[in-house]
């Protein structure tokens, strides 16, 4: 299916909310790490578990898992067929971004069918190279319905040294946002929404009303969301009928102190700060997307 058209039909079914895997071992229960060669399988698992029913995207942050080396290679292409068995809609979180060959090799990792097994329904990418160094992902999001969310407004405290910087009166974002406007334009789904989406962090919303503005039909992954206190409303108000902005939480469901908590206290939590995060979106219960 068609990433834009995925993206609309799965937050009718079950909303905005992300579910970042962020495998820490120093803020993960205890029990986990038993079986240390097993802690990347046992630590998604125990997430998605109780993830089920809750949100319908999950996105990897890839260092996580290439911090346990090879191994923790492996152990991400396991994990990524785990949650596309389970009907999760699958996001890596890698910013990827380089030249010619080897960029079309990355799309052909990430995003060509069959490529590997290490592919995904939508990859993160970084814009700061050129435009024409993400054309191989673009060729794959046009040719395979799979999305993209390009670097445009990052949600950490220091984006502002280069993405707020002024090019002919006109910030770095709103000129990437251009080129990913047009990328949206090129890749329609049936549901008038883009593959081609941005990174639009949810500790600025109001500059995300004006990406908004630049870029009608793109999806928005917003992260920021808990432990970087990102406003969750505000950064819900920028979604359209063909703009859809989802929401990212990371450490903010997953991460703990009390490290000698059981498993069974651990899944409850998870729950229970997930319902709160569904809550802080969508307090009405209804979907927040206009139709």
């Amino acid at each position: 299916m068609h990433w834009g058209d995925t993206v609309k039909s799965t937050i009718e079914t079950v909303g905005t909310l992300i579910l970042g895997i962020d495998p820490d071992p120093d803020h993960a229960p205890r029990s986990l790490l038993e079986q240390s060669d097993h802690f990347l399988e046992r630590y998604t698992t125990a997430l998605l578990d109780n993830a089920e029913g809750k949100v319908g995207f999950v996105k990897f942050q890839s260092a996580y898992f290439e911090a346990f080396g090879s191994a923790g290679v492996v152990s991400l292409a396991r994990c990524i067929a785990i949650a596309r068995e389970r009907e999760f809609a699958v996001i890596l979180d890698a910013k990827r971004g380089d030249i010619g060959s080897t960029a079309e090799a990355y799309a052909r990792a990430y995003l060509v069918p069959g490529g590997s097994d290490l592919e995904v329904d939508c990859l993160t990418v970084n814009p700061f190279l050129g435009p024409e160094t993400l054309e191989p992902f673009v060729n794959c999001a046009r040719d395979y319905g799979k999305g993209l969310f390009v670097l445009v407004k990052t949600s950490n405290p220091g984006s502002g040294w280069l993405q707020d910087q002024s090019i002919d009166g006109v910030s770095v974002s709103a000129h990437v946002a251009e080129i990913v406007a047009g990328w949206a334009d090129e890749t329609l789904g049936n549901h008038g929404v883009g593959a081609v989406g941005a990174v639009v962090g949810a500790t600025y919303p109001s500059q995300g009303q004006q990406l908004r503005a630049i870029m009608p039909r793109s999806v928005f992954l917003a992260p920021g969301l808990g432990a970087q206190s990102g406003d969750p409303r505000a950064i819900s108000a920028l979604a359209t009928p063909t703009g859809p902005v989802l929401i990212s939480a990371s450490r903010g469901v997953a991460a703990i102190e009390d490290r000698d908590m059981s498993l069974d206290d651990y899944g409850a939590l998870i729950r229970t700060r997930l319902d709160q995060f569904r809550f802080a979106l969508n307090p009405t219960g209804t979907d927040n997307v206009p139709h």
